[in-house]
């Protein structure tokens, strides 16, 4: 397994212990399954669920990862890199159904975060080297950085009209990864829906959707620290939540005692700096997780009016020096696990 894979196990597997053991207190009668996808453990979680419903729900669920991965994966053949070939040529074509609502997200979400959470950044995500699974061994040339950026495209630059689209910059290349696992936690939790599930958590690698109960109790979340093993604060889940952190240490390298991560800042080519993770919490998980990305690129001092932008409002931020930044809402609902800096609740403009 190589270095970059084996992070990212890993990283699920502290969240997905935090989870285990907080079910065991409150459940014994869950049944937990798990798939690897998106390059990360996906484990499912079902509470009061008779023996034959699991099975059904736990073939739907790896039915509906095996087409996603497939479906929206960028660099390898399937139907978003087909769709990314047919962009580049700048003609009209009929979007594929399986990612053609994926990319109307899309489009929406890097509007309302003013196009710091940028999909259409394929080829700078190549550059750097992020899109294969070994990590890569040094960043990219300056000037290579420099001239990408002088012509960067965005999601405006995709034209759709009814069911066809088109690509207006020839430099367009879609990498869905910062919002898939939401847009695929949020699918997957509504089919188990209709299968009569009632309870349930959908963790893709640490990011989930939870909805019901744990038996007699409420689900309870824990939140990875981003530079300590275990958690450094739990959630218990209201209803029906999707909790995504994005944060440093899912996917990096280090070269010269310097760490690149992959959360690249649209604005400058470049690893986005003066952050370490942010957590959102809401009801749609697309949202939560294309705004994860976008809060952690604009940084501790620009994250409240993206936030505001986007319409979260519950966020937790934690800056590269460690320090803890809180919205009210976020603040009323989290429970520290281990000793931390005063944090700092900060009211959205």
């Amino acid at each position: 397994m190589n270095p970059l894979r084996r992070h990212r196990l890993a990283t699920a597997a502290v969240l997905a212990a935090v989870l285990a053991a907080g079910c065991q207190r409150q459940a014994p009668s869950i049944h937990r399954h798990e798939f690897l996808a998106f390059g990360t453990l996906v484990e499912l979680s079902l509470a009061g669920v008779d023996p034959e419903l699991a099975q059904e729900a736990v073939a739907t669920v790896r039915q509906d990862l095996e087409f996603m991965h497939f479906a929206w994966h960028a660099w390898k053949p399937g139907p978003l890199g087909r769709t990314n070939k047919l962009l580049a040529t700048g003609a009209w074509f009929s979007g594929n159904p399986s990612v053609l609502p994926l990319i109307r997200r899309a489009r929406e979400l890097s509007a309302a975060s003013g196009g710091l959470f940028n999909p259409a950044l394929g080829n700078l995500v190549r550059l750097w080297g992020f899109q294969a699974d070994a990590p890569p061994g040094a960043p990219p040339k300056p000037e290579a950085v420099a001239a990408l950026l002088r012509d960067l495209p965005a999601m405006d630059d995709i034209e759709i009209r009814g069911v066809r689209m088109r690509g207006r910059h020839p430099a367009l290349r879609l990498d869905l990864g910062a919002m898939a696992k939401g847009w695929a936690v949020d699918r997957i939790s509504e089919n188990l829906k209709r299968l009569g599930v009632e309870n349930a958590i959908v963790n893709a690698g640490g990011d989930l959707r939870a909805f019901g109960r744990a038996g007699d109790r409420p689900w309870r979340i824990g939140i990875r620290h981003p530079r300590k093993a275990g958690a450094i604060a739990s959630v218990t889940i209201e209803g029906d939540e999707a909790v995504f952190t994005s944060g440093d240490y899912e996917r990096y390298f280090e070269y010269r005692g310097r760490r690149y991560h992959h959360i690249l800042d649209p604005r400058t080519g470049y690893p986005a700096t003066g952050t370490q993770s942010v957590t959102v919490i809401h009801h749609d998980g697309a949202l939560a997780d294309a705004a994860a990305t976008a809060l952690f690129v604009a940084g501790p001092e620009g994250w409240r009016e993206t936030a505001a932008k986007m319409g979260v409002r519950q966020v937790m931020l934690i800056d590269a020096g460690g320090g803890i930044h809180l919205t009210p809402e976020m603040a009323r609902r989290l429970t520290f696990e281990m000793e931390v800096p005063p944090p700092r609740v900060e009211p959205l403009p």
